[in-house]
């Protein structure tokens, strides 16, 4: 405090910066250098070159007598210490400078001098094609400092976007087109000017100006967000709002002038869009009215104010652009800007603020030599169009086949129409561990972005059970070096398909994703709307096309601005908006990783997602510790889940029964003894395994005929292994099942069908004319009729559901083809994860009225019966092997379903016609060596006399 009242602000006692996006305690690296052995004193600074580059400087003093070389400081502190905590220069002192009070007097060290390294001994360009390539790295790095030929290019800032940037640079200054894989091959600039000299020359070719007409062709970029824009609620979606704290004087004229300047510099700010002659066009203004909005409120105001500053914009109508600047104080105010998405990217809003900073300032800046309009008349000439050409191949085959549907569980039905509003939740993961994920980067040759879209990839894996995973991640898409200063929409959206196989270890998986990533950078010029319209996606309302999912690394840099007696501090502007099912946001932030998922709130509760994110931090941690595990391996489960699922769940009270779906106990002993025979039918044998496979294909194929939570399904079908089968497909898909005897009158089983409110019968192709009889002319309202001794009947997706409650939601095909128009039906249709609660079947008694009654059974009074017989008859001390007798259409074949699947015992069905002969029930009961079985008085007497006057052993 001053003797006038007022504080002399000296500087942060903790010494803390901020440089390149992390914020850096440099008491931290000062504690590590004193460590150094030989090192007395060490202080550390953050210096500014000419330019205004920051870099950490590092001041020593060594013990007498010791030496201390630079690399070996280097060295140590590289240890110990993330790359972007290195120092950029190190200075060793006799003594440290001291104020008069004894302090170092940080004021008083010397300017650095000499070269700056990254932790590897420094070695200068040592011909001309190193110096321009240095020149060229410093460039696209932001470094102040000297670049040497041995420093690795990612481990100095470098990452996938400063590669793109660097190939494009290279291209225009030093007429080579090196590609794209080669600076992660080659990323030293020893290396990769050994690669540049070994490459012909291509001339590069400068975008030429556009002859001047009344309008331009937009261009591939903002075409789809033309026709996204005219979509129901889409209206906000491509809105990009930003706002930032402003503390300090300032003059509004200048404020002013300056964005009017920006508005005269950039003519995409002055363009509308438009249909012209059927065309989706552009139109450059030169003169519009430009104002920045004032409002003036209290705190309390301000957060609804820069809210209500979002609304639609109308796209035939410029600027595209609005300014808002509220003032809370004389010197606090808020600026408030907003561009629609068709006229900018993350990259110009950067530009936007960058030469708003200087124009304000007085800067005069050099004039741009070419406009947007120019690159869209040439990315739509003849010559790109056949440089498209040749990467329009590599598309096509990436996405050859079926392509995959993301069938995440989702705690609400799917809307037809897709609806656009959401929220975003905002997560951190510490510094600590994102160095453990940049090691596991340096080390496999990859990049960060690749080691967290890998991971956010198995996420998918672990919550939909698919082993093809389409995601979309944007790129800047400004490759050509003209473009580079312009304001404009230039990103275009890569879909990277891959295959999280469960069986992969996450390196190996890893390097496919680096593979198929490089190889869509590479190709990344093919515009995203041309791929959809290639593939011939189906068009879906309630979806997008190729993916539901995004993936985004940010990469922009994130610069502290600095105005002329002002801070800037950004400010919260977030929308309630979401372009996709989930999108995952990533961001380097203080050595750690900010990271948000926006979701759609149609589909989504906020706690779901909060466990999806807390699930992901859970894999990342997981795979820096274990990154060669397989991907079946890595955990997802928090310690609190585990403790849940571990002691809540599953108390020690060995009578309670499991809090679950049947078919989940079976998934769960399929997975424990997969080659365990689990049904027999005369020479039929299925294993658990395959058993579990054959169900989880039908199952799929009634997810996509519409069967959904509590959804009934008929089964009609003679005695045979098809019947378990059909059981558990109908439970997976999550629906219930009424049995249907082929022996019933036509008029019960219609009355049956119709009573339950079945949606698809499933039946066997010998019963075909029976079951067209029994349905009559006048069908019941039945989606489809499989058969399931039918391969056609089975879909190729093979893996169990999701785990989780909500619902997933699939697309429902023409499931009958009898060419009459009434059985045909394309829709939505969704299935819930069945809960304890939830309907498991429905049993006909004859009915006391003559009619056939049905009664309800939920799947907990099934698994409560199955832990029950377990219990009472110690199911679990012998093997289980049950001669299976009853009817279908009896509960008794239920309860033998219970007796053998929850046991992991084998169920031993019995052919029709021998239930009733008993030398054929013993033949059974010996060659498949039977343990235990249920029958009525009617059966079991006269085997029992069969069997004392046979004298046959029931023992073996």
């Amino acid at each position: 405090w001053m003797e006038d009242g007022n504080v002399d602000f000296i500087g942060r006692i903790d010494n803390q910066a901020k440089i390149r996006g992390y914020r850096i305690e440099t008491g931290e690296i000062e504690s590590q250098l004193q460590r150094v052995e030989g090192v007395r004193e060490a202080v550390v600074l953050v210096r500014s070159d000419s330019n205004g580059q920051k870099a950490l400087c590092a001041y020593y003093t060594p013990e007498t007598g010791a030496e201390l070389a630079v690399n070996v400081l280097r060295s140590a502190l590289t240890q110990e210490l993330p790359g972007y905590m290195i120092p950029s220069y190190f200075v060793e002192l006799e003594r440290l400078p001291l104020t008069p009070n004894g302090k170092i007097d940080r004021k008083a060290l010397p300017a650095p001098e000499g070269e700056a390294g990254s932790g590897t001994e420094y070695v200068a360009p040592r011909n001309e094609l190193e110096t321009k390539l240095a020149a060229i790295w410093q460039e696209v790095l932001g470094l102040a400092k000297e670049i040497g030929v041995h420093d690795n290019f990612f481990d100095i800032g470098g990452h996938s976007l400063r590669a793109t940037t660097l190939v494009s640079k290279v291209h225009k200054e030093l007429s080579v087109d090196l590609p794209l894989r080669d600076v992660f091959r080659h990323s030293t600039i020893e290396s990769m000017a050994a690669a540049i000299s070994r490459l012909d020359e291509q001339t590069f070719v400068a975008i030429p100006v556009a002859d001047d007409r009344e309008v331009y062709p937009q261009s591939f970029a903002q075409k789809r967000l033309f026709i996204l824009n005219q979509l129901e609620d889409a209206e906000l979606s491509y809105n990009m709002p930003e706002a930032m704290l402003l503390e300090g004087a300032l003059d509004r004229a200048r404020f002013e002038e300056a964005f009017r300047k920006l508005m005269a510099r950039h003519e995409m700010l002055r363009t509308g869009f438009e249909m012209v002659d059927g065309e989706a066009s552009q139109r450059v203004y030169q003169d519009l009215n430009f104002a920045v909005e004032f409002y003036r409120v209290d705190e309390q105001e301000a957060e609804e104010t820069v809210r209500r500053f979002v609304r639609p914009f109308d796209l035939a109508k410029p600027p595209l652009l609005r300014v808002g600047l509220v003032e809370l104080a004389p010197e606090r105010h808020i600026l408030m800007y907003d561009m629609h998405h068709i006229i900018s990217d993350g990259v110009s809003m950067e530009i936007f603020v960058e030469e708003f900073v200087r124009l304000y300032g007085g800067e005069q800046l050099e004039p741009l030599r070419i406009q947007y309009k120019d690159y869209t008349v040439w990315q739509h000439s003849q010559e790109q169009k056949e440089r498209l050409q040749l990467q329009e191949a590599y598309w096509l085959n990436m996405f050859q086949g079926e392509l995959p549907v993301l069938e995440m569980p989702t705690d609400y039905p799917r809307p037809a129409v897709q609806s656009y509003e959401g929220q975003t939740l905002e997560f951190f993961f510490d510094a600590s561990k994102t160095d453990g994920l940049r090691q596991l980067a340096s080390e496999t040759g990859t990049t960060l972005f690749m080691v967290l879209l890998a991971a956010y990839n198995v996420l998918l894996h672990k919550y939909s059970g698919q082993e093809d995973v389409i995601v979309g991640t944007p790129i800047a898409g400004r490759n050509h070096g003209d473009v580079q200063p312009l304001i404009g929409m230039f990103l275009n959206t890569l879909a990277i398909r891959s295959y999280p196989a469960s069986e992969k270890t996450f390196l190996s998986y890893l390097n496919e994703v680096k593979e198929t990533t490089l190889h869509a950078f590479e190709h990344q010029n093919y515009p995203f709307e041309e791929l959809v319209d290639k593939v011939q996606v189906t068009r879906d309302l309630s979806r997008n096309p190729l993916f539901d999912t995004l993936f985004t690394m940010q990469n922009t840099e994130n610069e502290e601005f600095e105005l002329e007696g002002l801070r800037l501090i950004p400010y919260p502007s977030a929308l309630d908006t979401a372009k996709f099912d989930i999108s995952l946001d990533v961001g380097e932030e203080n050595g750690g990783l900010d990271y948000s998922f926006e979701y759609a709130t149609a589909l989504y509760k906020r706690e779901t997602i909060e466990r999806l994110a807390k699930h992901y931090e859970q894999l990342l941690v997981t795979i820096i510790s274990r990154p060669d595990a397989k991907i079946a391996e890595l955990n997802l489960l928090t310690a609190e889940e585990k403790e849940q699922i571990l002691g809540t769940f599953n108390p020690a009270q060995p009578e309670a029964a499991p809090v679950a779906a049947f078919h989940r106990l079976f998934e769960e002993q399929a997975e424990r003894t997969p080659k365990a025979e689990a049904v027999v039918y005369e020479n039929d044998r299925l294993t658990y395994a395959e058993l579990n496979e054959r169900a989880n294909r039908l199952a799929a194929t009634l997810r996509a005929s519409g069967i959904g939570r509590e959804t009934i399904v008929g089964i009609l079908a003679e005695r045979s292994v098809d019947l378990l089968v059909a059981v558990l497909a109908v439970w997976k898909a999550g629906g219930a099942y009424v049995p249907l005897d082929p022996d019933y009158p036509a008029d019960r089983v219609r009355f049956m069908l119709e009573d339950s409110g079945a949606k698809v019968l499933l039946t066997q192709t010998p019963l075909r004319e029976r079951a067209e009889a029994w349905l009559g002319e006048e069908e019941p309202a039945l989606v489809a009729v499989l058969y399931l001794d039918d391969e056609a009947s089975y879909s190729e997706e093979r893996g169990n559901a999701p785990i989780g409650s909500g619902m997933v939601s699939g697309k429902l095909t023409d499931a009958v083809d009898d060419g009459d128009e009434s059985h045909q039906h394309v829709g939505m249709g969704s299935f819930h994860e069945a809960r304890p609660e939830d309907l498991a079947y429905v049993i006909y008694t004859s009915g006391t009225t003559g009619k056939p009654k049905g009664v309800m059974i939920e799947h907990r009074s099934l698994v409560n019966t199955a832990a029950g017989y377990r219990r009472e008859y110690r199911l679990d001390q012998f093997p289980v092997r049950l001669l299976q007798l009853a009817s279908f259409s009896f509960d008794v074949f239920v309860g033998d379903i219970a007796r053998t699947l929850y046991n992991g015992g084998t169920m031993v069905i019995v052919p029709k016609d021998d239930r009733i002969d008993p030398s054929r029930l013993h033949h059974w009961m010996e060659r498949e060596r039977v343990t235990i079985f249920e029958s009525t008085p009617a059966l079991i007497v006269p085997f029992m006399e069969y069997v004392h006057e046979q004298g046959l052993d029931m023992n073996g």
